[in-house]
């Protein structure tokens, strides 16, 4: 009897497994957006603690809005229509009764004395109400200034009605003065400027010379 003994073969259980994938690879965009994450907290950690810290922070930066409008007559954007207006210059060559103007030159013309009466039978025009005032002009600057060249015109009413200037040497209403202003000085001119009795509102234009502006006075006068 033999002693080899040849074992039998394994059975078959099908194919060998298949090995597991491999690992996907991470999306780039992932890294990236992280590290950018990264960064940003930095940054924001670095600006904290340079509010936060014993320094003071730094002033803030100026923003400097521009506003676009059309010159076309078209429509204005919408940031330009919600901004505030710019101020203007309040100075339009109008003032009170009894308002101080002074030029340039240091001339300067004030009103005073006002007051409500009755042209003479010898005035012109005559028997007519008007407003007699004093035109005051003072030189404080240093060129001699010709009054001749003085111009006072009225107006009188809401409607800017034409007032006539009232002429009386009787009340000493003689017109403009016939004399130079030296600097230094200054001359009162008495005026007169027809008012009918139902009006208070009065305009009186004055200008001290023909190289000076006119200035324009108004209010009522009682």
């Amino acid at each position: 009897m033999s002693n080899d003994f040849t074992p039998p073969p394994m059975p078959s259980y099908g194919p060998p497994p298949v090995p597991p994938p491999p690992p996907p690879r991470k999306n780039r965009t992932v890294l990236v957006a992280v590290a950018s994450a990264v960064v940003a907290a930095a940054v924001s950690a670095a600006v904290t603690a340079g509010v936060g810290g014993d320094d003071e922070a730094g002033p803030a930066p100026t923003v400097t809005v521009t506003e676009t409008a059309s010159v076309n007559g078209g429509d204005t954007p919408a940031a330009a229509e919600e901004a505030p207006a710019a101020s203007e210059d309040t100075d339009d060559g109008v003032h009170a009764l009894d308002e101080t103007v002074t030029y340039e030159s240091d001339v300067e013309v004030t009103l005073s004395g006002f007051e409500r009466t009755v042209s003479s039978e010898y005035a012109m025009p005559e028997k007519t109400p008007y407003a007699r005032f004093t035109v005051k002009v003072k030189n404080s600057g240093t060129k001699t200034l010709d009054t001749t060249l003085l111009t006072v015109n009225c107006s009188y009413g809401k409607d800017g009605r034409s007032s006539e200037s009232v002429f009386d040497s009787d009340t000493g209403l003689d017109g403009t003065p016939q004399t130079k202003l030296l600097a230094g000085r200054s001359i009162s001119v008495p005026w007169g400027c027809e008012l009918p009795k139902g009006e208070k509102l009065i305009q009186i234009e004055v200008a001290p010379d023909f190289d000076s502006e006119t200035a324009i006075f108004t209010g009522p006068v009682t």
